[in-house]
């Protein structure tokens, strides 16, 4: 008999094999392939045969098997984010032949003392809200101030779910966010949870992707990647920050982890919550129209108030070659006289955005992109944060010898720097990717913050991510701006969400807290609403603008970025594949332009923006069209289903 065998490769359809013996869809097999062998799946019988070729025999069944629920999910997947069906396979089994031969068992874990936790009475309300669908498909939304505790009313729904033998996916954002949250896990359950994301061993992956197919593992937290492992009995699907653009990879395959897990546990039938302090707009969109229930925690742990707010006006309090407002440094040193810790925001890493020579203007640009090179004195060096160039900031001057460069615009190093100089006896430390590279480096650094060793942070955008710091009590953003970059449609309601909960990372066990804004633009309207917390009507005001530009969630786009090493390729190669496009029936085709994001690692790109109608799924139209151009060697094409910016 013969089979159709899935390969996890850039195919987008499955071989077909001989067979001795029975296996049916999902089975795991072992299969020559070339001059190797490679482990593929049994794949629906639904695809022509090759014919006048030798059909080879599959070697073995591995004894594994992937559910019928996943294999649609599979195919969704890849139809849904126009992706080969072989590479969403890959990042179901990975390397699965290594996989196979591990030994280790997930179920040795070590074992924690349990702390007793008490739910209030809205965490008790929000916990019966989320029960009461059962085991069917729903999706809900757990909102909650910052500090409210959602956390503890998921841990809760879990525990009930894996009490009746079910598996359980919690997917963060951040790996970053693994450490913290990883503590609090273990006092709640008693046990470590299994851990997925890109940086993990080879080995601890095969172990868990052992134990998850097994039903060995019951809770997995993971990234996004966690989201396609293959879960003997998925119970239940838990998005933390669901409005984190993190969820977004645009990379390799591009997809929104979170509608994917939406679609997941549609496919599972099983219910998903969505944990937010403030909801995304498609999210937000679809409790408006009850498309997703909806529950809310207001008050915070021990009823503490969420910080006061003051805003420093720039044009008044001018500042020379400082960043820092006398006002601002005038209300933190009241803060460090009572021993609490502060945090100075800026989400700029390095030291200086901008390098320019005094004397002949010359800039220091990336050779292989179309940005600027950030200074970091740390390693005295100009990088590239898209491609990772670097180097040395001498150059030869046109004028005379050396540029002389002025150092623009602060970044995390500048303002430690200058943070250093006015609180000269505070122990200060920089909290960004670029300092906290190992997980040793990690653990230390929240171990110093919790056993106040630290008194002073200055932190970038990763801060903002469900951290808990005790003694923070102030916090400065240095630059409050609201203006985005006119390629990131998302620019307003991505503000909503970082400054509050920027604002949630301070008085979370004091009565009294400060956020400071320091900003050009006072009388912007979204600071003045987030000063009042009035985040519903900012999300309902950009809905309305979204509704007014045939925006998502009103519309559905898909951007197509070509690109080239010829900047003049790239944009032929956009306007032919616009005349095929034009022929799509209920499709309007914008572009092409360049990209604001020119050049990327010296590839030069144009992009397209496809605008059609959320009641169609015109994927599979444009994936004809695609499939059947005859596209140079020397283009690139990508294609990005929702984007979340256009750079």
């Amino acid at each position: 008999m013969k089979a159709q065998v899935l390969l996890p490769k850039i195919f987008n359809f499955p071989f077909t094999y001989n067979s001795k013996r029975e296996s049916k869809v999902g089975d795991l097999v072992e299969v020559p392939f070339g001059s190797k062998n490679e482990i593929g799946v049994i794949w629906k019988d639904k695809y022509s045969e090759p014919k006048n070729i030798k059909i080879k025999e599959i070697k073995k069944n591995t004894g594994y098997s992937i559910n019928s629920k996943l294999v649609d999910f599979i195919e969704w997947f890849s139809l849904y984010n126009m992706v080969p069906i072989g590479l969403v396979l890959k990042m179901v089994i990975g390397g699965t032949d290594k996989f196979i031969k591990v030994k280790n068992d997930f179920t040795k874990i070590k074992k924690t003392k349990i702390k007793k936790f008490k739910l209030n009475e809205e965490q008790s309300k929000a916990l019966k809200f989320l029960g009461k669908v059962n085991d069917k498909f729903d999706v809900s939304v757990l909102q909650g101030t910052t500090g409210s505790g959602k956390t503890l009313v998921y841990f809760e729904r879990i525990k009930r779910i894996i009490k009746k033998n079910n598996q359980a996916l919690v997917l963060l954002p951040e790996i970053f966010l693994t450490n913290d949250f990883k503590e609090r896990f273990e006092d709640f359950f008693g046990f470590e949870p299994a851990i997925w994301h890109s940086k993990i061993t080879p080995k601890q992956k095969r172990v868990i992707w052992k134990g998850i197919i097994n039903n060995k593992i019951k809770i997995l937290v993971g990234a996004r990647s966690a989201l396609l492992l293959p879960f003997k009995k998925l119970g239940i699907i838990v998005v933390d920050e669901e409005h984190d653009t993190s969820y977004k990879q645009d990379e390799g395959v591009i997809y929104n982890a979170r509608d994917m897990a939406i679609s997941r546990a549609n496919f599972e039938k099983i219910p998903i919550h969505l944990v937010t302090s403030v909801p995304s707009i498609e999210t937000y969109n679809n409790i408006c129209n009850k498309k997703y229930r909806h529950t809310k925690i207001f008050k915070r742990f021990n009823d503490y108030p969420l910080p006061d707010t003051k805003i420093i006006n720039l044009n008044i309090d001018k500042i020379k070659d400082r960043f820092i407002a006398k006002e601002t440094a005038d209300l933190v040193k009241k803060y460090l006289q009572k021993e609490d810790q502060i945090l100075f925001f800026l989400n700029r890493r390095g030291y200086a955005p901008y390098l320019i020579c005094k004397k002949c203007g010359y800039k220091q640009v990336c050779p292989n992109c179309s940005l600027y090179l950030t200074f970091h004195k740390l390693r005295n060096k100009a990088i590239c944060h898209h491609c990772s160039f670097e180097k040395e900031i001498f150059t030869k001057c046109k004028f005379d010898g050396s540029c002389d460069f002025v150092k623009y615009g602060p970044g995390v190093e500048k303002i430690f720097e200058e943070v250093k100089e006015i609180f000269p006896n505070k122990k200060i430390s920089i909290f960004s990717s670029d300092y906290l590279k190992t997980k040793e480096k990690t653990k230390i650094f929240f171990k110093e913050i919790n056993e106040h060793k630290i008194d002073i942070l200055i932190g970038t955008q990763m801060i903002s991510k469900g951290f808990n710091f005790p003694k923070l009590n102030c916090i400065v953003v240095i630059d409050a701006d609201f203006s985005g970059r006119g390629y990131d449609l998302r620019t307003t309601e991505k503000n909503i969400q970082l400054y509050h909960q920027l604002s949630g990372r301070a008085g979370r066990f004091s009565s009294k807290s400060l956020i400071v804004y320091q900003t050009l633009t006072p009388q912007n309207l979204t600071l003045n609403k987030l000063i009042k917390n009035e985040s519903d009507k900012l999300l309902q005001n950009e809905l309305l603008l979204r509704e007014k530009n045939k925006l998502p969630p009103f519309i559905r786009l898909i951007s197509i970025i070509v690109s080239s090493k010829d900047r003049s390729l790239s944009l032929q190669g956009a306007r032919e594949i616009k005349i095929k496009l034009n022929q799509v029936k209920d499709l309007e085709v914008l572009g092409p332009v360049d990209s604001p994001l020119l050049k990327i690692k010296k590839n030069f790109r144009s992009r397209l923006l496809l605008r059609f109608s959320n009641r169609f799924l015109m994927q599979r139209k444009i994936t004809n069209v695609l499939n059947r151009l005859k596209i140079s060697s020397k283009i690139k094409l990508t294609v990005d289903v929702d984007p979340i910016n256009f750079a």
